[in-house]
C-alpha cells in the first residue's frame, strides 16, 4: 500500500505539517481538562459518551453530521465523529476563544474587506456557530424540506460543498465563513492532544504517525528512513 498516494491521509498529514502545535488547541488551554475527566471509557471504535453544554440537541446533531462529512473514517483511520472532535469544538465554544476574547472585537467592521486582512465581522466564534448552524438549517428546510442533519449523505455533502464554495446566502452570518471555522475547528480537534476533547485515542496521531509529546529520540535521530515503531503519547502520559 502506498500511503503517500491516499488523498485522504495526504492531506492530513499536510495540515499537521503547516499547523504549529499553538493553533491546534484553539484557544483551550485555560480549560484543559484532567486525566481523570478524560478517562476513556468509550466502545472501541467510538467516541466517549457526552453532553454538549454549549450547543442545543439540534445543534448537537447538526455538528455531528457535518463534522462527519469533514473527517470521515475509513480503512485508514478513525474520523472526527469516532475521535471526539463534536466534543472538542463544544469544550471550544465555553473557553475564551469561544466568547472572542482573545480578539480585538471592537469596530469598525467590514465583512466585505478582502480575507487578506483578516476576520472583520462582528460575531464572536459561539455566535458564529449558532447562527451559521440555524441559517443552514433554515435553508435545508425552504429547499429539501428536512433540516441538515436529517437529510441524507449525499445531500448532506452537496449543501457543504455549496457552504464552501460562497454558492448559498445566509442573512447572519457568511455561509463561506461559518464553514471555514467548522472546518478550522474540526482540523484542530482532530490532531489536538487528547487533554482537550477530541483526538481520542489519539486516532488523528495515529493515523498520520505522529509520536505526540514522547520526551527523547536521541535513539532515532541518526535512523533515516526508518519507521518510528512506538505509539504516541498524549501531555497526560495517555499512550496510544
Amino acid at each position: 500500500m502506498s500511503q503517500d498516494k491516499e488523498p485522504r491521509r495526504r492531506f492530513l498529514r499536510q495540515v499537521l505539517a503547516i499547523v504549529p502545535a499553538a493553533s491546534t488547541l484553539g484557544g483551550a488551554t485555560t480549560v484543559a481538562v484532567s486525566q481523570a475527566a478524560m478517562a476513556d471509557s468509550s466502545e472501541p471504535g467510538k467516541a466517549r459518551a457526552y453532553t454538549p453544554t454549549y450547543f442545543t440537541a439540534a445543534e448537537w446533531a447538526f455538528l455531528n453530521a457535518a463534522v462527519d462529512h469533514l473527517i470521515p473514517s475509513d480503512q485508514y483511520g478513525a474520523g472526527a465523529l469516532e475521535t471526539g472532535v463534536p466534543e472538542f469544538i463544544d469544550r471550544q465554544m465555553e473557553t475564551p476563544y469561544g466568547a472572542g476574547k482573545l480578539w480585538y472585537m471592537q469596530g469598525p467592521f467590514h465583512p466585505d474587506s478582502v480575507p487578506e486582512l483578516g476576520y472583520q465581522l462582528s460575531l464572536v466564534p459561539r455566535d458564529i456557530y449558532r447562527q451559521g448552524i440555524a441559517a443552514c438549517n433554515d435553508w435545508c428546510s425552504k429547499n429539501h424540506g428536512k433540516v441538515f442533519a436529517e437529510l441524507d449523505k449525499a445531500k448532506q455533502l452537496d449543501v457543504l460543498k455549496m457552504m464552501d464554495g460562497g454558492k448559498i446566502s445566509f442573512e447572519t452570518v457568511p455561509a463561506k465563513t461559518f464553514f471555514n471555522f467548522m472546518l478550522g475547528n474540526t482540523k484542530e480537534g482532530y490532531f489536538a492532544d487528547p487533554m482537550y476533547g477530541g483526538n481520542q485515542k489519539m486516532g488523528g496521531w495515529k493515523m498520520v504517525g505522529f509520536p505526540g509529546a514522547r520526551a527523547d529520540y536521541a535513539d532515532w535521530v541518526d535512523q533515516y528512513n526508518v519507521k518510528y515503531p512506538y505509539g504516541p503519547v498524549s501531555i497526560l502520559g495517555e499512550k496510544g
